[in-house]
Order: structure tokens, then sequence, then C-alpha cells
């Protein structure tokens, strides 16, 4: 800091320089005035001590504030930093802080529209899923009259995409909120999948994918729906990109450290390595989503941030000859606590 004041105030220090060098020039010039050579050196020294001195008091005293604000900025994320502003020194600094409190008071206020043209954007949103969820369920109940025509189970898994898409699109408005909707509970991991393999159906029916369960029967602690919503978007990947007459197998079982897993192998093109650092990122859609026209980038981009509320890890590897395993490993038992605490944050 004092580096930076010392460049600050270079203007005071060429000031006492030209000075200093101005009253020795006539000193030395002018023969009306006798001095000897100690004289002129006790003369520039005490000049010099002097202005040190000063120097020295006005970086102490203007600083001051400067330290405090500096010292304020690293726990400005923790602390409504606002309310800690340190007592101003003198007219600028109190300058500075009516600066400071004005930006912050506007700051908030934007902040506080923008959250309310957010939650009104979002109820709006939310309200137009429900009012259209009721004409899907309609059509679903008409659909499933006539479950041996097959123009209409063709019809069925078009209304799947529907309702898939707008069921995710409701689950992104809940998103912010997510801390406040957690129900963690000890659940079985394959009831939960066979759960969404029976609501993906008619689309795997429609593909003529053969969809398999193995492994152990395991349970981990975990929130129901929204393990769901995680499993949805990985099944709903599987399903997409998997060829027609292939196979999709859900493997559960548990890690040698004892921890709970669930894995998705499919039978689709792959994933490039140089891809799989970015396929969770959002709007990620990568050389197989440019293929599929009606790929967005944002199943594993929401997967993967409801999975770090849940404490679950998502991880994307190539298989072994085709395709790939995406699998989700679940929090330890043993952290069930530090995640329930988290919630409640």
């Amino acid at each position: 800091m004092f580096i930076r004041y010392v460049d600050a105030r270079k203007s005071w220090v060429l000031l006492f320089a030209s000075l200093l060098g101005l009253a020795n020039a006539l000193i030395l010039l002018d023969q009306g005035i006798q001095v000897t050579s100690t004289s002129l050196l006790y003369f520039n020294a005490s000049f010099i001590l002097s202005f040190l001195l000063f120097f020295i008091w006005r970086f102490k005293r203007e600083t001051k504030y400067a330290a405090a604000l500096a010292a304020l900025q690293e726990d400005m994320a923790a602390l409504d930093w606002i309310e800690t502003l340190p007592e101003p020194g003198d007219g600028l600094d109190q300058m500075t802080n009516d600066i400071l409190r004005e930006a912050s008071l506007q700051f908030k206020q934007k902040l506080s529209d923008y959250k309310e043209t957010q939650l009104i954007e979002n109820e709006f949103t939310a309200s137009w899923i429900h009012e259209v969820k009721t004409p899907l369920t309609a059509m679903k109940l008409i659909l499933d009259a006539r479950p041996s025509d097959p123009e209409i189970r063709k019809i069925e898994a078009e209304w799947l995409r529907v309702y898939l898409l707008v069921d995710r699109q409701l689950h992104m408005t809940r998103l912010p909120a997510i801390e406040s909707d957690y129900v963690l509970e000890l659940a079985s991991i394959q009831r939960l999948a066979a759960e969404e393999v029976r609501e993906l159906a008619p689309w795997c029916m429609e593909k003529n994918l053969a969809v398999s369960i193995e492994g152990t029967d395991v349970k981990a602690i975990t929130d129901r729906k929204w393990c769901r919503f995680i499993l949805r978007q990985l099944l709903t990947n599987a399903v997409k990109y998997n060829p027609a007459n292939t196979a999709l197998m859900i493997v559960t079982d548990v890690t040698e450290t004892g921890q709970v897993f669930l894995d998705v192998i499919d039978e689709g093109p792959g994933i490039q390595p140089h891809e799989l650092p970015r396929i969770f990122d959002k709007g990620f859609t990568g050389e197989n989503g440019r293929i599929q026209n009606a790929a967005t980038g944002l199943g594993l981009y929401l997967a993967k941030t409801v999975a770090e509320k849940l404490g679950i890890t998502l991880k994307a590897q190539p298989g072994q000859t085709k395709g790939t395993v995406m699998r989700m490993i679940f929090v330890d038992p043993n952290a069930f606590e530090a995640v329930r605490r988290g919630s409640g944050e």
C-alpha cells in the first residue's frame, strides 16, 4: 500500500524536490548570501527530514480508512459489508463512505427488482405448466383406452416426449428453491430406476429397446423425487442416442469403498474423450448432439446441478467397446447428516 501511496502522491515529491532545488540554486547563485557548505548540508537535511515526517504522517492518516476497506474486502462474501464499513476519518473518506452506501443501496434495489421479475416469470411458467398438464393427462387417458392400436402407440411415444419436456421445465422453475424441497430418506435405487423405466416404456417400445435392471438391490439415502429427476435425464439421453433394436442396461451395486452406485449403460455412439470434461456444461451438445437436432444441452447440466445438491457424484466414461456408461455414486451413509444440514442452509 505504501508504494501505491507514493505513486499517488508523486506530485508532492516532485514539488518538494523542485522547491528544495530552487532554494539551493538561489543560495548558491546569490552573491549576497554567504552560506558555508556545512550550513547548506544542514539546511537540506532539515528540509528532507521534515518532508519525510510529514509524508509518513499523511500516509498513516490517509490510508487508515483504505486499509480498513481492504481488510473488509476479504470478508465481503460472508458479511453484510455495508453495515461493517469503518468510520471515515476526514471529508474525502466521508465522501467515499457515502458513495459506497449509495452504490450498495442501488445494487440491492436492482437485485430486488430482478428477483421480483424472476419470481413472476417462474410463477407464470409454473402456472402454464400445471395448466398444460391437464390436457396432457386427458390425452393419456384417451391413449390408454386403445392399447392395441399401433398408430396410437406411435402417438403415445410422441406424447411422452412432450410430457418429458414439460416436466423438465417444471423442475427447472423449482430448481432455485430445491434446498427447501428436500425429503431425504432410505430408498431402493432399483425401484426408483424401475419407476423411471416404466415412464419411458412407450419410447423404448417404439425403438424396440431391451431394458434390463441388474445387480444388487441396494439402498441409499436420497430424495426420491429429485433422484428420479436425475435418473430421468440419464435414461432420456440413453434412449435418445441408443440405436433401435439394441439394449439398455441399468446396474446397481456397491463400490469397494462401500458407496452405492448406479450405472446406465447404453449402446449409442459414445462420447469423444475430448468432450468428457464438458458434457455437464450448460448448453454443451457435442458431436452427437449436433446430429440430434433436438438436443439442447440442458439434460446433463440439470442432472449435475441437482446431483451436487443431493451429494450425488455423476461420472461419465466411454464403454469398453461402444456406448457410454453414466454412473451415479450416492453419498456415503455416514455423510447423511452433512447433506441434511446442507439442505437446511
